[in-house]
């Protein structure tokens, strides 16, 4: 009952389906609880936006140390703000972290950073650590021009990493796009995976509401 949200890019809109996914398994009864491994770009107070929001939207009471294990003041890719910080991205504390919030919860929503095959350390990257973790993957596609290159790449790099897509999003995110709905088409003609939800692009997005947009039971039946 536990998932990583990756994306096609970063500004996709990870945090606003991550935040969405934990109010919809909430509102089923469940203990959710939401989870960010690695942050660039750090606030003042040491807690990076989508973290906040994450905890928000968690109903378990969890430790920072254990939300976000890896918080980086650089807003830049997470290996260069590790490095900028004279840190080691480490997958096992990572996994270590995910393995206590996972025996608090019934549903962990782990977040990713950027997209999919963004380097975490010399030699691993975001899909070393689901690998790690051993999660089902959903997708969010920032709904925009060149997003049907970016989804079906990303869908094949989770294939070619042997590791399960457990449905998608199409998430809104240029409210100028042309012709969106042609899109969405030609990515479900083409991902297997089934469309969890549609949400429409909003210029002060709710996730409770959003929430309301995903179909959770189709998401449980692809893992099953």
């Amino acid at each position: 009952m536990s998932y990583f949200v990756t994306g096609t890019d970063t500004g996709v809109g990870k945090t606003l389906i991550s935040c969405a996914l934990l109010h919809g398994f909430a509102a089923q009864g469940k203990r959710v609880v939401g989870m960010k491994p690695v942050a660039a770009g750090c606030n003042d107070d040491d807690m990076h936006e989508d973290v906040r929001r994450l905890r928000a939207a968690s109903n378990v009471l969890a430790s920072k140390g254990q939300i976000n294990p890896y918080c980086f003041s650089q807003a830049v890719a997470p290996h260069l703000a590790a490095q900028f910080a004279g840190v080691s991205i480490n997958l096992k504390r990572i996994a270590a972290s995910y393995s206590e919030l996972s025996g608090q919860a019934d549903v962990v929503i782990v977040e990713g950073a950027g997209g999919f095959l963004v380097p975490l350390n010399v030699r691993q990257d975001s899909a070393d650590m689901v690998a790690e973790l051993e999660l089902p993957i959903i997708l969010v596609v920032g709904m925009r021009l060149g997003c049907l290159n970016h989804a079906l790449l990303t869908v094949e790099a989770i294939a070619a990493r042997g590791l399960a897509l457990a449905g998608w999003v199409a998430n809104g995110v240029d409210g100028q796009m042309a012709m969106p709905d042609e899109n969405i088409a030609a990515l479900r003609q083409r991902i297997t995976a089934p469309l969890l939800g549609v949400v429409p692009y909003q210029t002060q997005p709710d996730a409770r509401a959003v929430a309301g947009l995903l179909d959770l039971k189709m998401l449980e039946q692809a893992v099953t």
